[in-house]
């Protein structure tokens, strides 16, 4: 069997061993990174295709004759032509629930460097401001016990951001979309935003939820919310987002995901934004999850050279 995975840098950062179990299936051609010109000549005599982002549509389907299975490195599976998979019998699985841990401890990493500041104190320390009293402040300070914490999406990660703020002492609200169906406990959208100090998006991208985050939105926070979005980029309109906290409309964005990526110039004045921090979306990247990452990729194409499919989507 010939394995072809075609964007392996942002799982393996170049350390190509991640990849070592796969050998004993077959012959093993890894790709760093692949553009859309070359994915047809790279996957032409493949059995099986692991690919996180590069996307594999019905054209290109239609060019790899031997093509028997592809392994999305991820969760979302957007990048493939489901349909087209199906009708030509190539079985297509991905990798749930890998980085559940690892984004909600990222999501409590941006609040706490806002709500801390710990980065702010040690820097003026080092630049030699402690002196003449015990104690200094570069920034107000806040707790997170009995902030209002309003998730957006209850899935696995969203309980266990749910969880973790209980812990804190936080009140945590789970925020009904108008769309879904009515949830028992679960608050209206634009009671949550009227209460929340901290607004988490954990939602999927679907029609629905594409720029979730409008003017409209925005509109409804509290001055003092910080907006986290550890989800996908478009749920957010960036343009709407750069204004309200233009306008103080909210305090903050903590943002791992953009609209594009990697982000164009048009996207600098967010980026840059004095309120805004963003990460290259790497809240989903602790060395654990990229280990349990590549294992149940593994285990579901063994599974699939064996007769049996495991996480199948498709």
């Amino acid at each position: 069997m010939k394995i072809v995975i075609l964007d392996s840098y942002t799982t393996d950062q170049g350390d190509l061993s991640y990849w070592d179990e796969f050998k004993a299936l077959g012959a093993v051609e890894i790709y760093p990174r692949t553009s859309v010109d070359e994915v047809v000549e790279r996957c032409v005599d493949a059995d099986a295709v692991l690919t996180n982002k590069v996307v594999l549509n019905e054209g290109v389907l239609e060019n790899l004759p031997k093509l028997k299975y592809i392994g999305v490195l991820a969760t979302g599976v957007n990048v493939i032509d489901l349909d087209a998979a199906k009708a030509k019998g190539v079985v297509v699985t991905n990798v749930p629930g890998y980085s559940t841990d690892s984004v909600a401890q990222s999501v409590f990493a941006y609040l706490l460097a806002l709500y801390n500041r710990v980065n702010e104190h040690d820097a003026a320390v080092k630049a030699g401001k402690w002196h003449g009293d015990f104690c200094f402040f570069t920034h107000d300070l806040h707790a997170l016990s009995g902030k209002t914490f309003a998730i957006v999406g209850m899935g696995a990660i969203g309980k266990k951001v749910r969880d973790i703020a209980e812990i804190f002492g936080m009140r945590v609200l789970d925020v009904q979309l108008p769309w879904r169906p009515k949830k028992e406990g679960a608050v209206a959208l634009d009671e949550a935003l009227s209460q929340a100090d901290i607004i988490s998006l954990h939602c999927p991208l679907t029609a629905e939820t594409n720029h979730l985050v409008d003017a409209d939105f925005l509109r409804q926070c509290r001055p003092n919310a910080i907006l986290i979005n550890t989800g996908r980029g478009p749920l957010i309109d960036e343009d709407a987002l750069v204004n309200a906290l233009d306008k103080g409309q909210i305090a903050h964005a903590c943002l791992d995901v953009a609209s594009i990526e990697p982000p164009m110039q048009a996207q600098q004045k967010l980026i840059m934004h004095e309120k805004v921090l963003q990460t290259p979306h790497v809240a989903w990247g602790t060395v654990e999850a990229k280990k349990r990452l590549v294992r149940i990729a593994f285990d579901n194409l063994q599974a699939h050279t064996k007769g049996r499919e495991e996480n199948r989507v498709a």
